[in-house]
């Protein structure tokens, strides 16, 4: 049995360095596969967006086209591996660098890890909801009085990711989305929409 466990853990380990160092090397994979589809000539007819149906899913909320929703598919892969919408702007580098000690905990610019390509159609995305959907804007300049204006905008940004994210994981348009919506916190919601 010990000896069973001990062959499992060497396997594991050896699996885990190959593992690791896919991971390492996928964003880079997936940001290569965003050019070669950006530049290809059918990225402007959008038949490559036709071929999959989260893009196309991805496509229906307002502000984000064909060339955003495809470059989220490219770059996220499978929405299950992450848990929660915090993981994924983590993942993409569109939270605060936290550089705390003790009691302190400054919170500095954003961390800039994921895809600059993704992070780049993302802020251009969330810039045009916000000037199409009132709920957005709203916050928008609420945040931009508040903290100025590139600040807003990568806020928006992580907001449209996690958005993004969800439609994604719930196989959701748009529509579905905003119907189903965040009620938290509302009289008569207790128990979730039904």
């Amino acid at each position: 049995m010990l000896a069973q466990r001990g062959y499992l853990a060497s396997y594991r380990t050896t699996i885990g360095a190959e593992e690791c160092q896919l991971r390492r090397d996928l964003p880079h994979d997936a940001a290569a596969q965003c050019v070669a589809v950006v530049a290809s000539p059918h990225a402007a007819e959008g038949s490559v967006v036709e071929q999959c149906p989260e893009a196309q899913r991805l496509a229906t909320h307002p502000g984000v086209g064909p060339l955003t929703a495809m470059a989220f598919v490219l770059i996220i892969g499978e929405a299950e591996r992450f848990p929660c919408g915090r993981q994924v702007a983590s993942y993409l580098g569109l939270v605060p660098l936290e550089d705390s000690s003790g009691n302190r905990r400054p919170l500095g610019h954003i961390t800039k890890q994921g895809s600059s390509i993704l992070r780049f159609l993302l802020v251009e995305a969330a810039q045009v909801t916000v000037r199409s959907l009132p709920e957005w804007r709203s916050r928008y300049f609420h945040l931009m009085m508040r903290r100025g204006r590139k600040i807003a905008k990568v806020a928006m940004a992580r907001r449209l990711a996690v958005c993004l994210y969800w439609m994604m994981r719930q196989g959701w348009d748009y529509q579905q989305w905003s119907k189903f919506g965040s009620h938290a916190g509302q009289p008569g919601h207790r128990h979730g929409v039904q």
